[in-house]
């Protein structure tokens, strides 16, 4: 078994349920092989038998390999059209019990990256649910969601699912959103030096370092 990271959990549950999903120790391009072949192998043929295979899967794995690949079977490209706002339900349950960012990051940027694409007018109203929620990771999700979109960014909205979270001590909302404002900076530097000044007090130092990580200070 490999080397399991030591997180120091305020929650001693949590940190149980960490270790008891323990690392298989597959490396990433075997997993995504051997999960290629079993999805062409096993064909979903309904909304219905993807999403209720993905949650059986999901519920019942004993390490985390398993819930990788139940992520896999998620994106997979045979299953595009299904992956309409009837999935929204399946990604939140997989972000709220998976709670750690390996699962998280590529739900969030991937998945409901897709769903907004999808439905622009439809998905911000759901983020911006969630970027107020009680739970740590679907504020984080909501942050992330748009990771990718470059220009395509929406700006107001990127704004309205960080801001909720600017004032919170949490290391994974502090680190999201200086990720995100990162991304950003690739397409409108400016902008995000704007906004970090204008939030300088709000902002924690961590945030404020990864925002302005790859603008030139030239």
């Amino acid at each position: 078994m490999g080397h399991i990271p030591c997180f120091r959990f305020r929650d001693r549950r949590r940190r149980v349920a960490w270790l008891r999903m323990t690392v298989e120790p597959i490396e990433v391009v075997y997993r995504v092989q051997a999960a290629k072949a079993v999805l062409a192998a096993h064909p979903l043929n309904s909304f219905e038998d993807w999403r209720d295979t993905a949650l059986e899967l999901w519920r019942g794995a004993r390490y985390r390999e398993e819930r990788y690949a139940v992520i896999e079977l998620a994106g997979h490209r045979s299953y595009q059209q299904f992956r309409t706002l009837d999935a929204l339900p399946l990604y939140e349950e997989m972000i709220t019990t998976g709670a750690w960012w390996d699962y998280v990051d590529s739900i969030a940027s991937h998945r409901l990256g897709e769903l907004l694409r999808k439905y622009p007018k439809e998905l911000p109203a759901i983020l911006r649910e969630w970027a107020v929620s009680d739970d740590l990771w679907k504020r984080r999700s909501a942050i992330l969601a748009q990771l990718g979109f470059k220009d395509g960014t929406d700006l107001k909205l990127l704004y309205d699912c960080l801001r909720p979270s600017l004032d919170r001590p949490e290391f994974f909302l502090r680190k999201a959103i200086g990720w995100a404002l990162r991304q950003h900076a690739w397409t409108d530097p400016r902008e995000v030096v704007r906004f970090v000044k204008a939030h300088e007090k709000q902002l924690s130092p961590l945030t404020k370092r990864e925002a302005l990580k790859n603008i030139s200070k030239g």
